[in-house]
């Protein structure tokens, strides 16, 4: 898996994950890779990822804290599918 924010060194992420349904899949970590193996490997992974793995980390963003990574991640579950995928493709374009 490429880590497209690698060079961000921020402490929090939120990130987007795209299953093999299509489906995306939202969450905060401090560690991209972990959470990405976490979420393939079973039972640390989300329990919505159990059942329909990931394909692809297709959006992150780097925060300070753990309080503002999980204000940005409801604001970005509120989102609609279509305002999501317009977010994924402006962080796939840069």
């Amino acid at each position: 898996m490429s880590m497209p924010c690698e060079n961000i060194t921020s402490p929090w992420y939120v990130y987007i994950l795209r299953c093999r349904s299509g489906r995306l899949y939202t969450g905060v970590t401090t560690d991209l890779e972990r959470r990405w193996r976490e979420h393939n490997g079973g039972k640390l992974g989300a329990k919505y990822t159990r059942a329909d793995p990931p394909e692809a980390l297709v959006y992150s963003e780097g925060h300070a804290d753990r309080s503002s990574a999980c204000k940005r991640e409801a604001e970005i579950k509120k989102l609609s599918r279509a305002a999501k995928l317009t977010l994924v493709a402006g962080f796939i374009k840069e």
